[in-house]
């Protein structure tokens, strides 16, 4: 068995609570692998039950699951300061991503969170970064607060918080308007849940289902994603197969072009990580062969984006004409995972391009 199946037999292992043996003639790659795509802490506490892992190995595993127990701790003592600081100013904070899923996976511990999302939405957003610089005035803040920008980020004891006035960031004008309609409900018809010890507020379950279904793929889109990404959407899924409304997620996925993305992710979940069948809403074998080349893209890390030139061109047209055919370059590389999505990427680019070519330059930028 290679590196790459002995991992994903692991991750599968870990995620439905079951047992797989680590080869420990391949410990060192099976080590790298956990590290670039974020499984570290899910997958050691299975592994660390084998008697005869090296000793070294030993205690970098038990070394990573410490210092992860060691952040959360803290990171769960910023995210109280900052919910009940928002709380008294009378703004409501969703909790996103790593946190919010965490208590998905068989222990907290299991997921690794590095900072915290919250979302406050437009109206909320100015006010609410204000309170995060009052309620930690000695934070690191870089980002400016600006209107189009996705979140407001500062650094608090070392824990990055971010304040965001919308969860994702659409280019079509056709799409961020359907999605404030559909984020909108989500967010305000959010859940309340307990996160060792803590009540905190995370999206409506199948407003949830796509924010994290399109979380991982906007990684995918520039910087690269992680098979942690697909672990927190597998949980997701298995845990609200039964809340999930179909026919209105099925409306979501039309709107957003996104039905061929949610199945690639289907069958990955299925055929790689234990999802039921039952539990994999719109399932379809059709893309499998696709699937198989995206994973295998993740797995040996060439799942990034197209590097950008360093330099852009002078002048004002020629430099949108160069970001114009590095967007269109990015829609050929996702063709091969999803020609349906790459389609929408080229008429976005188009329009995209279009309206910025008669807007004004943003020289902050």
């Amino acid at each position: 068995m290679n590196a790459e199946h002995a991992y994903m037999d692991l991750v599968r292992a870990a995620l439905q609570g079951d047992k797989a043996v680590w080869p420990v003639e391949q410990t060192n790659r099976l080590m790298q692998l956990n590290a670039q795509q974020s499984t570290s802490t899910l997958v050691y506490p299975m592994v660390l039950e084998q008697t005869d892992i090296p000793a070294s190995a030993r205690l970098q595993m038990k070394s990573m699951c410490l210092q992860t127990m060691q952040q959360q701790v803290k990171l769960q003592h910023t995210l109280q300061v900052a919910l009940d600081a928002l709380e008294k100013a009378g703004i409501q904070a969703v909790l996103m991503k790593g946190a919010g899923l965490a208590m998905l996976y068989p222990e907290p511990q299991y997921r690794t969170w590095g900072d915290i999302d919250l979302f406050v939405g437009k109206e909320q957003y100015h006010p609410a970064c204000a309170v995060m610089r009052s309620t930690f005035p000695d934070a690191l803040k870089f980002d400016e607060e600006l209107d189009h920008y996705k979140h407001y980020n500062l650094i608090a004891d070392g824990i990055s918080i971010e304040i965001h006035r919308i969860s994702v960031a659409q280019q079509h004008p056709v799409d961020e308007m359907r999605y404030d309609q559909i984020e909108h409900f989500g967010m305000t018809h959010g859940e309340r849940i307990t996160l060792n010890g803590l009540t905190v507020t995370v999206p409506e379950p199948t407003f949830n289902a796509l924010f994290v279904l399109l979380h991982a793929w906007e990684h995918m889109l520039t910087q690269g994603a992680n098979i942690r990404q697909l672990c927190d959407w597998v949980l997701l899924l298995r845990s609200y197969h039964d809340t999930i409304d179909s026919e209105r997620l099925n409306s979501y996925l039309n709107a957003l072009h996104l039905m061929d993305v949610w199945q690639l992710f289907t069958w990955l979940a299925v055929h790689q990580l234990g999802l039921k069948p039952e539990e994999a809403l719109f399932y379809s074998d059709e893309p499998a062969r696709r699937a198989e080349r995206l994973l295998g893209d993740l797995l040996s890390g060439q799942m990034v984006e197209i590097k950008h030139s360093d330099t852009a061109p002078k002048g004002r047209i020629r430099r949108k004409m160069h970001t114009m055919q590095e967007r269109m370059k990015n829609a050929d590389r996702i063709e091969q995972y999803s020609p349906a999505y790459a389609r929408h990427m080229r008429a976005t680019t188009w329009l995209h391009g279009a309206r910025r070519f008669f807007a004004k330059d943003r020289h902050w930028e």
